[in-house]
């Protein structure tokens, strides 16, 4: 009997969270005005924190977004390691640079990509031609770094376990430890990349951005089961696409 009445609340329950009514953030969004935005805010050219005030390519297309349903946008800051987490509890959309991952897609819905991205080393510059290829990465001598939380130390952990893995707490300052040669190589997105070397000009190169180590895609975070909202934010990005805004925004934050 007992086993019985266990069953029976095992499948009651999973049976109440399937009728738990899906969350309508269009409709949320549509009545208070306010768009919810989750966002570390340390990765150029997507989403960065200066001064208090968030700018890139991510932070003018949910302006635009927002602007769409007349709301504004709030901007929530959050951290690599807690994006999921804040993003569930606090936010109606999560950007910042988010690359499309399995595990991500386990715990949220994500939109349609609007920036094709991928693993690419940063080096000090007279080190570009040694750190061409994973394999020559991939080796105790070669000491790498990573900033937690993200694909950044996902790829460093799975894809570099020969090389010296030294975690950097976050994603600002993490650039100075290959200048001062405390670290040999940096293994992040093409587009941050791009936008060190410009910033780090002669002294810190991205290796092959056109021809990423492992080839990725960005999206945002949506709230699990909300494909009312989902439908809304890809045909807005579509649409972004369709009339060439998309792509001047990209050109006006990442350098060429």
């Amino acid at each position: 009997m007992k086993k019985y009445m266990a069953a029976s609340l095992m499948v009651l329950a999973v049976a109440q969270a399937y009728a738990a009514p899906a969350p309508d953030t269009l409709a949320k969004v549509l009545a208070s005005k306010e768009l919810r935005v989750c966002s570390p805010g340390d990765y150029k050219p997507f989403s960065f924190d200066n001064q208090g005030r968030f700018e890139g390519i991510d932070n003018d297309l949910v302006t635009r977004l927002a602007k769409s349903m007349d709301a504004k946008v709030v901007i929530v800051k959050s951290s690599w390691p807690t994006l999921i987490a804040d993003f569930k509890s606090k936010c109606d959309l999560g950007v910042g640079g988010i690359s499309i991952t399995l595990p991500r897609q386990q715990q949220a819905l994500m939109s349609e990509p609007y920036f094709t991205n991928g693993k690419t080393p940063l080096v000090r510059c007279e080190d570009v031609s040694k750190y061409q290829t994973v394999e020559q990465i991939n080796r105790p001598d070669v000491r790498i770094i990573a900033n937690p939380g993200g694909s950044n130390e996902n790829f460093a952990r799975t894809a570099l376990l020969k090389a010296k893995l030294t975690m950097h707490p976050e994603n600002i300052t993490i650039f100075d430890e290959l200048v001062a040669k405390r670290a040999d190589v940096f293994v992040t997105e093409a587009a941050e990349a791009m936008v060190k070397t410009h910033e780090y000009k002669g002294v810190l190169c991205g290796v092959n951005p056109d021809k990423p180590l492992r080839p990725s895609q960005n999206a945002w975070l949506i709230k699990d089961n909300d494909f009312r909202f989902k439908a809304y934010v890809d045909q807005f990005l579509r649409l972004e696409k369709l009339s060439g805004r998309l792509e001047e925004t990209i050109r006006r934050w990442l350098p060429n």
